[in-house]
C-alpha cells in the first residue's frame, strides 16, 4: 500500500503544518538534490548540504572543489534567472517498503553575508552544527543560497503487512 499527502505552505499551524516526522526526516538527511533551470530551460541538479531552520532551507556556496567562481556556477545563474526550485530528500532502500522522500518547492535567492548579515550568520551557525567540515571553512564569508519553501509533498512506502 502507497501513501502520500501535499502540504501546502500557507495553510497549516507547525512550520508549513509539516509533521514531526517529517520535520526530523528533513534535520536528519544530510544530502538533498537541488533541481534549478534557466531561461535556457534546461534543468540542473546538484547533490547539495543544507539546513531547514523550521521556516528556510539554507546551503552553503561552500568551498569544496569547483571548476568555476560561486557566482559562476550553474544553480547560482539559473536562481538569479529564474528563483523556482524543486528539493528533494529520499530515502533509498532495496526492501521498497522502506522507501521515503520529501519534495520541496519554492523560490530561491542568493543571499551575501553582507546583505542578510545575522539571517546569513544564523544559517552559518545551524550548518556548522550539523556539518563538522564546515567548521573550517569560510562560508561565513560566502554567499548562500536560500529557499522559502512554498509545497512540501511527502510520501513514504507503507510497510508490508505480515502474513
Amino acid at each position: 500500500m502507497i501513501h502520500g499527502f501535499t502540504i501546502y505552505a500557507s495553510h497549516l499551524p507547525m512550520p508549513f503544518g509539516v509533521d514531526q516526522r517529517t520535520i526530523e526526516f528533513l534535520r536528519e538527511h544530510r544530502v538533498a538534490h537541488l533541481a534549478t533551470s534557466g531561461v535556457d530551460r534546461q534543468p540542473v541538479v546538484v547533490p547539495i548540504c543544507y539546513v531547514f531552520d523550521g521556516e528556510n532551507i539554507y546551503t552553503p556556496l561552500d568551498e569544496k572543489p569547483k571548476s568555476v567562481k560561486p557566482a559562476a556556477l550553474k544553480r547560482v545563474r539559473n536562481i538569479q534567472e529564474q528563483s523556482q526550485v524543486a528539493l528533494v530528500i529520499d530515502d533509498y532502500s532495496e526492501d521498497w517498503s522502506d522507501l521515503a522522500y520529501v519534495l520541496i518547492t519554492g523560490s530561491a535567492r542568493i543571499i551575501s553575508p553582507s546583505e542578510a548579515s545575522s539571517e546569513h550568520s544564523r544559517a552559518v551557525e545551524l550548518l556548522r552544527v550539523k556539518y563538522p567540515q564546515y567548521r573550517s571553512m569560510k562560508i561565513h564569508e560566502l554567499p548562500m543560497i536560500k529557499i522559502k519553501p512554498a509545497r512540501f509533498k511527502c510520501w513514504r512506502a507503507q510497510p508490508r503487512k505480515k502474513e
